[in-house]
């Protein structure tokens, strides 16, 4: 397991998301719908209490808690950006 962040995410979230230098930006799993996919990646700024996985990007910290590692079922995470929306892509790098 792994995750990446693209340059093309990480200036993403500095010129349109206005995260500043030394944030860190939690990744965790939400449950969106009773539908065939009925989980998705949300992001949020937080703190770690028990990453499971961490990258540094630039002047920012990404990471995914413990408990919501489950998810990507080992899978690599890269974090990239089409447009203004961040993508989350389980299994590229």
């Amino acid at each position: 397991m792994e995750l990446v962040v693209t340059p093309a995410a990480l200036a993403c979230f500095r010129e349109e998301w206005a995260f500043e230098d030394g944030e860190q930006i939690r990744i965790f799993v939400r449950y969106v719908s009773g539908g065939e996919t009925p989980f998705a990646l949300g992001i949020t700024r937080d703190t770690p209490q028990e990453a499971g996985l961490i990258a540094s990007a630039g002047p920012l910290t990404f990471y995914m808690e413990s408990k919501d590692v489950w998810f990507l079922e080992g899978n690599p995470l890269l974090v990239d950006c089409e447009g203004e929306d961040i993508v989350f892509r389980i299994g590229s790098r």
